[in-house]
């Protein structure tokens, strides 16, 4: 993974047992049509979604009945030919076996995206499908993400998975899996990407942020949590201060100071990357309690706190969260009056302390 467009990774850091799963399925000849790529944001899911694709695209072609070549099928690589002329085509979006499904525009200027990919959007894969290879080879459907669908688009995407055509992989990146519905899950072969070790984080860091010190380095791979993307997200909008700011906040939990919450809701609301990023921080502090779980023994404070409330309150409180900020995007819902409603949807699992 780098910090460019996933379109353009030629190298992927990291999620080598993944990679070979897939690898080890094309060799079979028992390609899945459908993989859902699943795991954390910012672990390089998109990034892989599309190394594959080109991987897939570049490979030699042969076999007969959708099947690969049946004998010595080489695996897919990660080290890719940097001279096959498919790469740039691929990257340009200009290749006529691959089709990408993403967010679009809600207008022709192009000059705000929508906040979910819409029937339109997914229409174009059954078009796309129903044509002939224009390479003779594979063709490849890349959706980033999935879960972002509406119930339409969704619907629209089940019949390409009920009857896809020959040498036809669609790579279906997932933050959010249960979002889904049951049968788009049902129809793929689901490939779940870890958060990056530290080795990874490590190399990644490194590579992408060289002028940074060891300290900070270790310090953003620290608060990502396995997340490359993440500790890029938190390295350019100086996300690691934002994130003790937020943690000194919820320190009293449920006792929460708000005069000093309204001082940082200014701060947070001030531009477009800090608010996303604390939409972001917060969900992860949300996050952590959920994964911690019940019973998990803390040293007191808000930690402790927090994991004395059922589990499924604070999943509540995680989708009321996030559905405040996915509102807030699609309405223009006033920034400071989000961050404060974030804040005030806290306190709610704190009425079922003992």
């Amino acid at each position: 993974m780098s910090d460019a467009a996933p379109r353009l990774i030629r190298r992927l850091i990291g999620h080598e047992a993944a990679w070979r799963e897939a690898s080890e399925a094309w060799q079979s000849g028992r390609f899945a049509h459908a993989w859902l790529i699943t795991g954390p944001c910012g672990i390089g899911k998109a990034s892989f979604a599309y190394l594959l694709a080109k991987a897939i695209l570049t490979a030699p072609k042969g076999g007969e009945g959708g099947l690969l070549v049946p004998v010595a099928t080489p695996p897919l690589t990660r080290q890719l030919d940097e001279t096959h002329p498919a790469l740039s085509r691929i990257e340009s979006g200009a290749h006529a076996d691959m089709l990408t499904v993403e967010i679009g525009w809600t207008d022709d200027k192009m000059t705000k995206r929508r906040t979910e990919i819409v029937i339109d959007d997914v229409r174009a894969v059954g078009t796309f499908l129903s044509m002939t290879p224009a390479e003779g080879g594979w063709r490849v459907v890349v959706i980033d993400a999935v879960d972002e669908m509406n119930r339409n688009a969704a619907n629209a995407l089940l019949k390409s998975l009920e009857e896809p055509p020959k040498r036809t992989v669609l790579l279906l990146v997932c933050h959010n899996p249960g979002r889904l519905l049951p049968t788009i899950r049902s129809r793929c072969r689901r490939l779940g990407l870890a958060p990056l070790d530290d080795a990874d984080m490590d190399a990644g860091l490194q590579h992408l942020l060289p002028e940074e010190s060891p300290e900070r380095r270790a310090e953003l791979a620290r608060m990502a949590a396995g997340s490359l993307g993440g500790a890029m997200a938190l390295a350019r909008a100086g996300g690691d201060a934002m994130a003790a700011e937020i943690a000194a906040l919820l320190q009293g939990w449920p006792r929460l100071d708000f005069a000093a919450i309204y001082g940082f809701a200014a701060k947070a609301a001030a531009d477009e990357e800090k608010f996303r990023l604390f939409a972001a921080l917060l969900g992860d502090w949300i996050g952590a309690t959920l994964r911690r779980g019940a019973g998990v023994a803390v040293n007191g404070g808000a930690e402790g706190a927090a994991l004395a409330v059922p589990l499924d309150q604070w999943a509540e409180v995680w989708e009321k969260v996030n559905d405040l900020f996915r509102k807030a995007e699609a309405v223009n819902l006033d920034r400071r009056h989000v961050v404060l409603s974030a804040f005030h949807a806290l306190l709610s699992p704190a009425a079922l302390l003992p």
